[in-house]
């Protein structure tokens, strides 16, 4: 059986330091992919953890997409992502990289944050007066659904930036917006019909689909999903961002969301989840108003997460129920341990109870306004020997590139890899049949100089 020696030590949780040894075993080689990994009872009385450590380790495994499960049977490492070991005795191989662990010189695909925009000395301030103000409450357990406090000041957040009216019992906290897709799922079971959006972010159908869940794409178009295949699917679960779909940023219509909502209320048994995955990040006006703060009826979850608006590895999002629902899910999950610790919770709460948050939000849209009209400059610069087309949105921190000569794609593409510059193409978040001429070069611009663009467009121009 496998063997960790998990630290109760460490400030690390139990469970992070068992998902971790158990995703690098994996992606190493060390075990092997379809391989049936221990139950959670026996795993846990051979480590002499909680039952429950297992099992949250498993839930992150899962919906990171290490390890899959199948009914009555268990659970399996996934395959495919294991890298080659190396073989000491040949000198001349070096090491095998994972892709998820590989470096680019420069990436265009990537969010991530510059250094100097994370508030680094408030977020000291805030631990700090964390320690002192809530020692004794960061020692106790907390509710899987979250500390009490950090639901409290996400109340009055969201009722004030956003126009939401809930109640602390209505939001649940989970280690980024991957752990609420397995929440879910696990609650209204894998044998309902779930849609997403085509494009759209493919973590989530990949998620559904690990989970056995049936997922259909909705293609959407100028106004945002189609109706027509809406209807004709009909689907219990719709996963889409009225707010900003990405990667193609457009923002559903006011007509088409009515239209959805009228859908969504014609039966029973028909959700709406409402992924409002960087809405604070738009650069002209207030953020668009949720569909959660439209309505009043009792079929639609919001989910959010601050690992666009803080900083990738701030793994805490959040997701908004009905009352109706949010009773229903505190009975499914209230044997289980809320997977955020309480440490993170209370110092984000006190980030955003003091009004840091706000002013960060304020500083860091001035900061991208500013980064991407410096790109924008410099891209027109270069537009005339490209000849190409820039498309961009009123929110988001992307945008992409298309060549009136479709055949300088692939001359691109071979072109970055040859420079090691990491990319991904609007293609890739397409499902299904998708014409190569509609393809863009994607462009996440949140961790680029003008420096680092001037160089990819000199690339790209070079390509032949």
């Amino acid at each position: 059986m496998l063997t960790y020696n998990l630290d109760k030590s460490n400030a690390a949780p139990l469970y992070e330091q068992l998902y971790s040894s158990i995703r690098n075993d994996i992606i190493s080689g060390v075990i092997d992919g379809d391989t049936r990994l221990p139950s959670k009872r026996e795993f846990a009385e051979h480590l002499g953890v909680s039952k429950v450590t297992v099992e949250n380790a498993y839930s992150l495994l899962i919906s990171e997409g290490y390890v899959y499960s199948l009914p009555k049977k268990g659970y399996y490492a996934e395959s495919g992502l294991q890298a080659p070991l190396r073989t000491y005795n040949d000198p001349t191989q070096t090491d095998v990289l994972s892709s998820e662990s590989k470096t680019f010189r420069i990436d265009l695909s990537a969010n991530n944050v510059p250094e100097k925009q994370f508030p680094f000395d408030t977020w000291i301030r805030m631990m700090r007066k964390v320690c002192l103000d809530y020692g004794k409450e960061l020692l106790n357990p907390i509710p899987f659904n979250g500390t009490p406090y950090l639901r409290s000041v996400l109340c009055k957040y969201l009722f004030e930036e956003r126009g939401m009216k809930v109640h602390p019992s209505q939001i649940f906290i989970g280690a980024g917006s991957e752990y609420l897709y397995y929440m879910i799922i696990k609650f209204f079971g894998n044998d309902m019909v779930y849609s997403a959006e085509n494009p759209g972010y493919q973590k989530i159908r990949e998620i559904y689909r690990q989970n056995g869940v049936t997922v259909k794409d909705i293609d959407i178009d100028t106004e945002g999903p189609s109706m027509q295949i809406l209807r004709s699917i009909n689907p219990n679960v719709f996963h889409f961002s009225p707010s900003h779909n990405f990667p193609s940023g457009s923002v559903t219509s006011p007509r088409r969301r009515n239209e959805i909502l009228k859908w969504a209320n014609e039966k029973d048994g028909r959700y709406i989840i409402e992924d409002d995955f960087d809405s604070e990040l738009r650069f002209s006006g207030r953020p668009v108003s949720t569909l959660f703060s439209a309505c009043s009826n009792e079929n639609i979850i919001y989910l959010n997460t601050f690992s666009k608006t803080i900083a990738p590895s701030v793994r805490v999002a959040y997701m908004v129920l009905p009352a109706a629902l949010a009773g229903k899910m505190n009975s499914c999950f209230k044997g289980n341990s809320c997977s955020v610790s309480s440490f993170d919770q209370y110092t984000l709460a006190a980030f955003i109870e003091g009004g840091y948050f706000e002013r960060h939000i304020s500083r860091t849209k001035k900061y991208y306004g500013r980064l991407r009209d410096e790109l924008l400059y410099v891209f027109e610069k270069h537009r005339p020997a490209l000849d190409a087309v820039l498309y961009e949105g009123e929110a988001g921190l992307h945008f992409s590139v298309s060549f009136n000569d479709k055949k300088r794609l692939s001359a691109v593409k071979k072109t970055f890899e040859q420079n090691n510059i990491g990319v991904s193409f609007t293609g890739d978040y397409y499902s299904g049949e998708f014409s190569e001429d509609e393809n863009r070069i994607f462009i996440n611009y949140s961790g680029l100089s003008a420096g680092d663009f001037d160089e990819v467009l000199t690339l790209m121009e070079g390509a032949k």
